[in-house]
């Protein structure tokens, strides 16, 4: 297959790039993204830096033109969105931005994480299904939403805390096509459905009825958590015989996305060897003594 074209002009002598987020010492960007470099032959750097919602505009506006890019974690996917000079699809729908690409005429906001949740359920061979259920109802769940759609998915159902926090989710499923249906912790039996997203924060904790039932009726988990696991509700998804997978997939193919954004300007331009690469990235996930 011979690899996209680029959209636009890509900086080429900027090396500088790095994740950021609050807390931030727990990712594992920067093995995924060293790991991707080497193989290309990219003499790029790539850090952490701890970076809280208050202090994000000051920070953004002091980079120079040693600057390609940055990823961006929780909590500051909104005030990306809103820095980003344009945005992709995913973008748009989400209003979430994980990832910036130093541009002359401003950044440009891209939203990796949609493909990053398609992409992971591929390796379980979810690349269909007509219903879903998503636990949390926030920034995570409208690309978890948006992840969906693409697979085909018509009728979703949300479990949150307080049922307001549904509606915004209603409204992008008006757009995508999707059914929300509003679920509650209060229940202890759920509707079967073939996969369940859990896109709450790691050291959450649910009711014992409600988390039982979620994993009775659940199927595949796949829990966007991977700095605290096994999480709770993955624990109970073993507990009751079902496969539950963490958020490091999800993280290898975003930052995939990203680094073709980083090196080529477009999240469907491939790069050069990427099975290997994936390889590559995978292992260094893997590795044990990865800090």
């Amino acid at each position: 297959m011979v690899p996209r074209q680029p959209r636009f002009g890509v900086l080429t002598s900027a090396n500088r790039l790095e994740v950021w987020g609050d807390p931030i010492a727990h990712s594992r960007s920067p093995q995924l993204h060293a790991a991707a470099y080497g193989l290309l032959g990219l003499d790029w750097t790539y850090g952490r830096r701890r970076v809280d919602e208050a202090s994000f505009a000051a920070e953004l506006a002091g980079l120079d033109e040693a600057w390609r890019g940055l990823s961006l974690t929780m909590p500051l996917k909104g005030v990306a969105f809103r820095a980003a000079a344009a945005h992709d699809r995913a973008a748009e729908l989400t209003g979430a931005v994980n990832t910036l690409l130093v541009d002359p005429a401003g950044p440009r906001g891209f939203n990796t994480d949609v493909g990053g949740i398609v992409r992971a359920l591929a390796d379980d061979a979810v690349t269909a299904l007509p219903r879903a259920r998503v636990v949390g109802a926030g920034a995570t769940a409208t690309s978890a939403l948006v992840a969906l759609a693409e697979l085909g998915a018509r009728e979703v159902e949300v479990i949150a805390r307080r049922p307001e926090a549904v509606a915004p989710l209603r409204e992008l499923g008006v757009k995508l096509g999707l059914d929300i249906v509003a679920g509650s912790f209060q229940a202890s039996a759920y509707d079967d459905v073939p996969l369940t997203i859990a896109t709450l924060p790691g050291d959450a904790r649910l009711p014992d009825a409600a988390a039982a039932g979620l994993a009775r009726a659940g199927g595949l988990l796949l829990d966007v958590v991977y700095g605290h696991w096994p999480t709770a509700l993955s624990s109970e998804w073993e507990r009751h015989g079902g496969t539950a997978r963490s958020g490091l997939g999800m993280l290898l193919y975003q930052a995939l996305l990203q680094i073709r954004i980083f090196r080529n300007g477009d999240p469907g331009a491939t790069l050069p060897n990427e099975r290997v690469l994936v390889d590559a990235m995978r292992r260094a996930l893997e590795d044990p003594n990865a800090a």
